[in-house]
Parts: C-alpha cells; structure tokens; sequence
C-alpha cells in the first residue's frame, strides 16, 4: 500500500469508529431507555408531571440524536482536518 492508501485506511477506520460510537449511544438511548428500562425510569424521577422513561422515549431520544448529529458533525471536521481532507 502506498502512503496515500495508509491516509485513506486511517481515515476511514477512524470515521467508522466515530460513527459506531455514535449508533451505540443512540441505540441506548431510544431502545434502551425509551422501551427496555422505561418502567424503572419512569419510577425513578419525573420530569414534568410524567416519568422519565416516557420522555426518553417522546422527546429525549429525539435531543440526544439532534445532540449527536452535531458532535458528528465537529469531529468529522477535525478528523477530515487531520488527514488532509478539509475542503479549505
């Protein structure tokens, strides 16, 4: 393999570690929280009136996968950045 491929290689290691990360938080949060542990969250702590399980699976899943796009968003940045794959 030439250098150019070892960049590439890197790369994209690096990028699918990044998104694994991401679909694993993801997934725990939406599947896990909002239909697996649902009942003892909800008996944990309220917010609003209504259990936290409830809201993970209505409007928290919803902020973490907004909150995650961004987070991807900035490391791909600083990732294409490292290995010479900005577009500036």
């Amino acid at each position: 393999m030439s250098n150019g491929e070892n960049a590439g290689v890197a790369y994209w290691k690096a990028n699918l570690r990044l998104m694994t990360i991401c679909l694993i938080i993801w997934a725990i949060v939406s599947y896990g929280f909002g239909i697996l542990l649902r009942e003892p969250l909800d008996a944990m702590m309220p917010i609003g009136g209504i259990g936290l399980g409830f809201w993970f699976a209505q409007q928290g899943s919803i902020y973490v996968f907004l909150a995650l796009v961004f987070y991807y968003s900035v490391q791909m940045n600083k990732l294409d950045r490292e290995h010479g794959f900005d577009e500036e």
